[in-house]
């Protein structure tokens, strides 16, 4: 990340198709609509993939991660996440 907290003057670390890991289980921030608020959608060490990758707040990039065993699509972070070869 650079000086002034901006991850988008690097590639991002992670591309569509890639497969990559959960770091830490996710709770509901409100953002999902199937779920209740602070209920847990994802469990540390689910594997998904790469859907697709934005950006927010022109600052980060955010992975859109379809999680197949659970049906759900979830954006993280790339800190979030870790690939799997």
């Amino acid at each position: 990340m650079e000086a002034d907290g901006s991850e988008l003057y690097g590639p991002p670390r992670f591309e569509p198709g890639d497969k990559v890991r959960a770091v830490h289980a996710v709770r509901n921030d409100g953002t999902h609509p199937q779920a209740s608020r602070g209920s847990f959608l994802i469990a540390a060490g689910e594997v998904g993939y790469v859907k697709s990758v934005g950006t927010y707040l022109n600052r980060f990039y955010v992975y859109a991660i379809d999680f197949v065993d659970s049906g759900l699509l979830i954006g993280m972070r790339g800190a979030e996440l870790e690939g799997i070869p």
